[in-house]
């Protein structure tokens, strides 16, 4: 029985789902870009964080700048989701 946790967190931690569904949607319908999608994806969702300081230094005091934010984070959700299965070349 112990046998088969250590094999969903070892596949959990390679990045793979365990349905399979989510790690191959983007390959399926979008062969040709797939990769350069998750890599942009994966950094973005890294780099989009450092836009959220300056807005919540100086407040949301404007529903403009509301609005900028949860676009920002909705976006940086976006990018988690695409680009959390990307892997390194030197990883295979």
């Amino acid at each position: 029985m112990s046998n088969q946790s250590s094999h969903d967190h070892r596949t959990a931690g390679r990045g793979e789902s365990t349905d399979g569904q989510d790690a191959n949607t983007l390959e399926r319908y979008f062969p040709s870009i797939a990769k350069p999608i998750r890599v942009t994806s994966f950094w973005l969702a890294i780099v989009l964080p450092f836009f959220y300081v300056p807005l919540l230094v100086t407040g949301l005091s404007s529903g403009t700048e509301t609005g900028i934010f949860l676009g920002l984070l909705v976006l940086n959700l976006g990018a988690l989701y695409v680009g959390h299965s990307y892997r390194s070349e030197d990883e295979h």
